[in-house]
């Protein structure tokens, strides 16, 4: 990346994530050239950013556009987009439409890649958020102050295996346990959906959110934060097990003190066998 004109391009979807990411790359000195899907992440972003234009979600050459006349090369995506609705108010152009035809399917990561190896071939680089974001990254150990069970632990053991088989088939990040007992799969409702259909279904659940085993790590990296504690809290759920060192953790201070004032554990996990 060129020093003394460190240009990058913020592709953000939503949620306080991207602002987080703009933050720190302002006070790193990089000049960010921001794309965004609406107008009030554009109205946050101006903050921390040369120039924000706001595009339709599907508008690829648009997107590559802005950047080349811009001399963009390195490029970071981060931010929450939700598929469903992209799918109903999506407007794809040719570029778009030509790689959503062509894939094998139409699950996160394949389309991810496909995005990725078409921005490449354009000259593009794409970077890994964590690159720039280590300190959100969740550590390795017990982050509050009661520690799991040995059943709970069972079940996080349990959760995880679940987890990267259905990370495997790139359904989704999260699966839910209770007595080694699935109780509920993230698929496209994401996973605070997840939890809450779980705590329709059993009370004291552990939660359980990973990386899928051939996620690329440059895009779509597990998020959770003080709203994810609020909805364990309205499952009544007891264990929020992330995986160490690829799950990043906004808000920790305030979800931390909001789990150990209603007696859930967090545990930063790594498992060895993945």
């Amino acid at each position: 990346m060129d020093e003394v004109n460190p240009l990058i391009g913020l592709v953000a979807g939503e949620g306080e994530f991207p602002i987080i990411l703009a933050e720190n790359l302002k006070k790193k000195h990089f000049q960010i050239i921001g794309i965004c899907f609406s107008k009030s992440q554009r109205e946050k972003l101006k903050n921390y950013s040369e120039e924000v234009h706001q595009i339709y979600i599907g508008q690829l050459e648009k997107l590559m556009k802005i950047f080349k006349e811009r001399k963009v090369k390195n490029l970071v995506f981060l931010g929450k987009i939700d598929k469903s609705y992209a799918l109903k108010i999506g407007i794809p152009d040719f570029k778009a439409l030509s790689i959503w035809r062509k894939v094998k399917n139409k699950e996160d990561d394949t389309l991810l890649r496909a995005l990725i190896e078409e921005l490449e071939r354009e000259g593009f680089s794409v970077r890994a958020p964590s690159e720039f974001l280590q300190e959100f990254l969740t550590p390795e150990g017990i982050l509050t102050k009661r520690e799991p069970n040995r059943e709970e632990w069972e079940d996080i053991k349990y959760g995880f295996k679940m987890a990267k088989a259905l990370g495997k088939l790139d359904i989704g990040q999260c699966v839910v346990v209770k007595d080694r007992m699935t109780v509920a799969v993230e698929a496209m409702e994401g996973t605070d959906a997840t939890i809450l259909r779980a705590g329709s279904l059993r009370k004291h659940t552990v939660v359980v959110k990973v990386v899928k085993p051939l996620q690329d790590m440059r895009l779509d990296l597990p998020v959770v934060g003080e709203k994810t504690i609020e909805t364990i809290i309205k499952a009544k759920a007891k264990i929020l097990a992330l995986e160490a060192h690829k799950t990043f953790f906004l808000q920790k201070e305030k979800a931390l003190k909001l789990a150990n004032q209603y007696g859930i554990s967090i545990v930063g996990y790594k498992d060895e066998e993945n």
